[in-house]
């Protein structure tokens, strides 16, 4: 039987600010990705967030991004290598104290928005953050897209990696996410987000925004927990995995 996990970001409300659903969210996964303060979150909505994952059975990674609550960390800036990997470093440190008191073990680390692009595009700050993950703990494994220079970094870092695919999100033909402001980059429709992760999973491919097939490797998929439709495209891509008989497990 093959066997995916399932992933969302999660923990990214900040203060009274709400965003997503993460009640509704966390028993359909198996594993979620919380924002660590920078990007998103705060101090009570950390311990909120790793408590309510606990409760689930729903295992927890670190979700760090550049420090940017205001662009909600999707606008790229311009960092240098020792402040990525003293960023990340930070803010795994931040979530594993909430971790540390819930008798939990930090699962992986996936960073989030901009940073993850950057990394997709920047060989420096992907080895840089590939560092702060295997510095942190040897153990832990860093959470990337397949076939980009984040897997490059993480292979010469010698981190161990889980590759990552995304239902929810449009690929161009180059293997990249295709950008939000092309138009269809964003699948809202959770019949198609659950048919192309069945695709991910049993075929190994899906068709690209841009024309032809794009080959996809994936041991977790993930859905964005910021998506209003983030817990009906997550039901129905569950639903649709276990009628294809793949089991949902963390990896």
């Amino acid at each position: 039987m093959k066997r995916i996990d399932l992933n969302a970001d999660a923990g990214e409300s900040f203060g009274k600010w709400k965003m997503g659903a993460d009640e509704s969210l966390y028993p359909v996964l198996s594993s979620v990705n919380l924002a660590a303060g920078f990007h998103a979150g705060d101090p009570m909505t950390m311990l909120r967030s790793v408590r309510l994952a606990k409760e689930n059975g729903v295992a927890v990674g670190a979700h760090p991004g550049f420090p940017d609550k205001v662009g909600f960390g999707r606008r790229d800036i311009a960092i240098t290598p020792d402040q990525a990997y003293s960023d990340v470093l930070y803010q795994i440190g931040a979530l594993s104290a909430f971790l540390k008191l819930e008798g939990m073990a930090l699962h992986h680390v996936k960073p989030h928005g901009a940073l993850y692009l950057q990394m997709v595009r920047n060989h420096e700050t992907a080895v840089a953050v590939a560092s702060a993950v295997k510095d942190y703990d040897e153990n832990v494994p860093l959470v990337l897209l397949a076939g980009t220079t984040m897997e490059a970094a993480a292979k010469e870092v010698g981190v161990k990696y889980v590759r990552e695919a995304f239902p929810d999100r449009a690929y161009l033909s180059d293997g990249k996410l295709s950008p939000r402001s092309m138009k269809g980059s964003l699948i809202r429709d959770p019949a198609k987000a659950a048919e192309r992760a069945v695709m991910m999973v049993a075929e190994g491919k899906i068709p690209a925004l841009d024309g032809g097939e794009v080959a996809v490797v994936a041991e977790t998929l993930c859905v964005h927990g910021d998506n209003p439709e983030a817990v009906e495209i997550a039901k129905a891509i569950r639903n649709a995995l276990t009628k294809a008989g793949i089991e949902i497990a963390a990896y």
